[in-house]
């Protein structure tokens, strides 16, 4: 298992991931791009791991270039960290006004307090996200955020089928 992002050769099965999820530190570089303007730059991320599902990677909001972005109507509910709020690129990059590129937890749970104000953005709906340079992939599914990394194994929650995983 990797350690706090310095361990470039172990890998990581999503089932051996707790539930409830776990929040650890990751300090490997993240950049998230969209029409080659770049959204976030981070080197201070924080990775929630759940059962089944890649890592989902938080990105603090002082790395995140906000004013590109606009708070979407949309929300949602997390079991474990409570209300979600969402965001869509803004006009200045052309991107279609309805489509959710990340989301944040405003006022999490407690357990989740350390994610307050991060952006996680959905590795499907920007145009790349990469760790250490690595481009991610996204978790399948269109529903979860999780980013799929060569070391991470599945299989993932969000394939045909696993709905009551």
């Amino acid at each position: 298992m990797r350690t706090n992002g310095t361990d470039r050769t172990a890998t990581e099965s999503v089932w051996d991931y707790p539930r409830p999820p776990r929040i650890e530190p990751d300090t490997r570089h993240v950049v998230v791009r969209y029409a080659g303007a770049v959204l976030a730059d981070s080197r201070c991320c924080l990775r929630v791991l759940e059962t089944s599902h890649p890592p989902v990677f938080y990105i603090p909001r002082a790395d995140v270039r906000t004013e590109l972005l606009r708070v979407s109507e949309h929300r949602s509910v997390c079991e474990w960290k409570g209300a979600a709020t969402y965001w869509r690129l803004g006009p200045d990059l052309g991107a279609p006004p309805t489509s959710d590129i990340a989301w944040s937890y405003e006022a999490p749970r407690p357990d989740f307090a350390p994610i307050t104000g991060h952006l996680a953005f959905h590795a499907d709906r920007v145009g790349e996200c990469t760790v250490d340079g690595e481009r991610v992939r996204a978790q399948p599914g269109g529903f979860y955020g999780g980013w799929i990394t060569d070391e991470i194994t599945g299989p993932f929650k969000g394939v045909p089928g696993s709905l009551g995983w």
